[in-house]
């Protein structure tokens, strides 16, 4: 046989053992990370969801989804081991950049504006205004819609009826 003709099979076969390899490397690294779990890390689920280690068994991991809620999970659902600094950032909020820089950020606008609360604030009336007069032609169109209805009705002997 020519080597062009099994150059392909060649090629197919190292790519496939090159893809294997990878695999086989990040779930060899995600077992660890999973067997290196201590009691007080934050995790964080394959369903998204953060929590703290309690207790780490063989196969099971007991972790506090709130404070005085816990629930049993595989080892296999821990999708990420994360850091103290980054598990507070996510779940409490804590960010430490903020802190060393002293600016806080206020959760509304009103204190942007430099207006005091004690200031009244114009109000806008949505009432209908009587005295309007826009409202004459939507009268007229109105009535003469009324009229149409009537004339149909006038039109019907006693013993009709409207058929739908």
């Amino acid at each position: 046989m020519d080597i062009l003709t099994l150059l392909p099979f060649i090629v197919l076969i190292g790519a496939m053992f090159l893809m294997t390899r990878s695999a086989k490397k990040k779930q060899a690294a995600a077992a660890q990370m999973r067997n290196d779990m201590q009691p007080g890390t934050g995790v964080r689920t394959i369903g998204g969801m953060y929590a703290t280690v309690k207790e780490v068994h063989d196969d099971t991991v007991l972790l506090e989804v709130a404070p005085g809620v816990h629930a049993i999970y595989a080892k296999n659902s821990i999708g990420a081991v994360l850091d103290d600094t980054e598990y507070n950032r996510i779940v409490h909020g804590d960010d430490p950049e903020l802190d060393a820089d002293g600016t806080v950020v206020p959760d509304d606008a009103s204190s942007l504006t430099g207006e005091s609360d004690s200031a009244e604030v114009a109000k806008i009336d949505l009432a209908k205004d009587d005295t309007a007069d826009d409202a004459e032609p939507e009268d007229v169109a109105v009535k003469d819609v009324k009229d149409v209805k009537d004339a149909k009705d006038e039109s019907k002997t006693d013993g009709e009826a409207d058929s739908k």
